[in-house]
């Protein structure tokens, strides 16, 4: 016994389509790796919670979704030598309006990181020294 197989119709494989591409835009993500020159063996560093990237046109904000190789705040990660140190950051998707965006830790305490004036390219990943 065969049973038979409906096919959905254009308008709804044209749906889901859209659902699809606009599923992907959603989790679309921003990759940003750090650079952080430490002076000092034993110099501290982390990453606030409360870091993002924003768009210089209409201040949206990226908020920050996972950090790699570093601490987040309240604990500290120490240098082992000094030197350069690298982590990776990563953030939700930038407007695809914005062509230029800051990341911009916003802490209540000096030394906060920054990078200024990133201009947006095609990948959404970006090399910066902070």
């Amino acid at each position: 016994m065969s049973i038979p197989i409906q096919l959905p119709e254009i308008d709804k494989q044209l749906e889901v389509s859209r659902d699809l591409a606009t599923s992907v835009e959603t989790q679309a993500q921003v990759i940003v790796h750090c650079n952080f020159l430490a002076m000092n063996p034993g110099d501290g560093y982390r990453i606030w919670p409360t870091t993002f990237l924003v768009d210089q046109k209409t201040g949206h904000k990226s908020k920050l979704v996972h950090a790699e190789n570093v601490c987040y705040y309240p604990q500290w990660q120490f240098a082992q030598k000094a030197g350069w140190h690298s982590f990776t950051l990563v953030f939700e998707s930038l407007p695809s309006s914005c062509d230029l965006f800051d990341l911009i830790e916003e802490i209540p305490e000096d030394g906060a990181f920054k990078a200024l004036g990133i201009r947006r390219n095609k990948s959404d990943v970006y090399n910066v020294e902070i």
